[in-house]
């Protein structure tokens, strides 16, 4: 390995199977730390697991609904159990459903809040003990520029993601006399699956992106790659409640 700042490391990815998830994974990995993938589809974690450990990682997948709050408590306490020690979370796991707010229903509302916003909760209160009788830990939690501005037709999506740089300050400002460090990535428009249907589904989006963007592109999942090994090592032991956007300027234009 090129990097070994987190050798020793453990790291739990949520959604690590793919996306934005698994770009972190693989920075994290590629820096030393062995990696537990966090999904619902066994199949694309066992990919992302193969792949992690031909980057030299140890790496795992448990599978776990991170809005259940029992299976949130079982990914943890199988992760200590498998490696001694939970060093560094990563709530990436996510859901959109692109609907104006007069379509949403309240299922649909509550079911993209409980997936984004919810189990950040959940994963960051079932981490905190953990890492606080270690003597310190990171956790990074995934927003959106839709943290920053809304969207017509994302905004149980934009909700979500504005609550997790508030849940992000909220629990910087708790936990920092126990030397955890808790902060906020913002993606731009990274491709993805997930975004992928959102150029499917709204007209022009490609196009509007990719005029917006000084870096005149979109991203890609190992645009995330960096900024993991950052917030989630010893560079970062100053650093927490922050919202650092990764997204080619797209957020600074007017």
């Amino acid at each position: 390995m090129a990097d070994e700042a987190l050798k020793g490391r453990v790291a739990v990815v949520t959604g690590g199977n793919g996306g934005i998830g698994l770009g972190m994974a693989r920075g994290l990995a590629a820096a030393g730390a062995a990696v537990v993938v966090s999904g619902r589809n066994a199949e694309k974690s066992r990919r992302a697991v193969a792949e992690l450990v031909k980057l030299g990682a140890s790496a795992v997948a448990i599978e776990a609904d991170v809005a259940d709050e029992a299976a949130v408590n079982a990914l943890v306490r199988a992760t200590v159990d498998r490696f001694g020690r939970l060093d560094i979370l990563v709530n990436n796991a996510g859901m959109n459903i692109r609907k104006p707010v007069h379509e949403l229903t309240l299922a649909e509302w509550r079911q993209v809040l409980d997936t984004n916003l919810t189990s950040a909760f959940l994963t960051s209160r079932a981490v905190y003990p953990i890492m606080k009788k270690n003597g310190g830990g990171k956790i990074i939690n995934i927003g959106s520029m839709m943290s920053i501005f809304g969207a017509s037709f994302a905004p149980a999506y934009a909700a979500s993601k504005g609550g997790i740089v508030q849940l992000t300050k909220a629990t910087a400002s708790a936990w920092a006399r126990d030397n955890i460090q808790v902060n906020a990535v913002l993606p731009g428009w990274i491709d993805t699956e997930l975004t992928t249907n959102a150029r499917k589904e709204v007209q022009g989006l490609h196009e509007r992106v990719l005029v917006r963007t000084p870096a005149a592109r979109w991203g890609v999942p190992d645009d995330l790659s960096g900024v993991a090994v950052f917030l989630g090592g010893p560079a970062s032991d100053f650093v927490t409640g922050t919202a650092i956007p990764v997204d080619g300027g797209y957020s600074i234009q007017g």
